[in-house]
């Protein structure tokens, strides 16, 4: 009990430690507000500007939310598809492929043209869709792919048809797949959503990562990192609801549960 608790006393304690090593070094040295600001600054930027923070923090979640949910359901949907069309699959997995290799900064700026800036919103929300869809459609086709072929005989020897081996075996046995890849897609949405409002700039879309950059302009140094410990907790916010939601699933029937 006693080493269970020191293991999670552990990274708060390490947190504390390192924000006192950063506020002695600031004090110690001098080191300007706009270079480097100390963290009772951060901490009273995020109390002083809790109002414009917390809608942008709002914003981006929504378009995080949004794109992750697109991107299960799409990624999913499109992996059973491959799963049950080998013809469907070599037609247009390369393509999936393309799309993901593809840096989306290189192409957002082409896709707000396209969609318009007096509807970024959409634009920001294909783009973060964009990085988040792969790791979806990656694990599921991998996972829908992994069955125990034995298993499979079985289920055809018993006259079940495609349809019922997909549904009874194959998604099942592809869960431990398909939610290591929703963890991993859920952080990828928010890079994603950060990364399409940075490329939008000019106020267009006004979340977090519009924030910094407004910020860093003004050098409100303060501000500038209170919002990047926003996006760092929407990270681990995102993260630890997947693990969750992981361990709720596959708890008492997979060892992908303690993952």
């Amino acid at each position: 009990m006693t080493g269970a608790w020191m293991q999670r006393l552990l990274p708060p304690l390490v947190g504390l430690l390192f924000l006192g090593l950063w506020e002695a070094v600031v004090w110690l040295w001098d080191i300007p507000v706009f270079v480097l600001p100390p963290p009772h600054l951060v901490a009273a930027a995020l109390w002083n500007d809790a109002g414009i923070l917390l809608r942008s923090t709002v914003l981006t979640l929504v378009v995080t939310v949004q794109a992750f949910l697109l991107a299960l359901v799409s990624g999913v949907g499109l992996a059973v598809l491959f799963n049950q069309s080998r013809a469907l699959s070599a037609a247009l997995y390369p393509y999936a492929i393309i799309l993901q290799v593809t840096p989306v900064v290189a192409i957002a700026p082409l896709l707000i043209i396209w969609v318009g800036y007096e509807r970024v919103g959409l634009a920001l929300l294909i783009l973060a869709w964009i990085v988040a869809f792969f790791p979806v459609l990656s694990n599921s086709t991998a996972g829908l792919a992994a069955v125990d072929p034995n298993l499979r005989d079985l289920f055809r020897l018993y006259g079940a048809g495609r349809w019922q081996v997909l549904w009874r075996l194959q998604l099942p046995s592809a869960l431990p797949y398909i939610l290591a890849g929703a963890r991993i897609s859920g952080g990828l949405a928010l890079i994603g959503a950060v990364v399409a409002e940075f490329v939008a700039g000019s106020g267009t879309a006004q979340g977090l990562a519009w924030r910094v950059i407004e910020a860093g302009n003004r050098l409100n140094m303060p501000r500038l990192f209170a919002a990047l410990v926003l996006l760092s907790l929407l990270g681990i916010l995102i993260f630890a609801l997947m693990s969750w939601v992981q361990r709720l699933l596959l708890r008492r029937w997979h060892p992908g549960a303690t993952g």
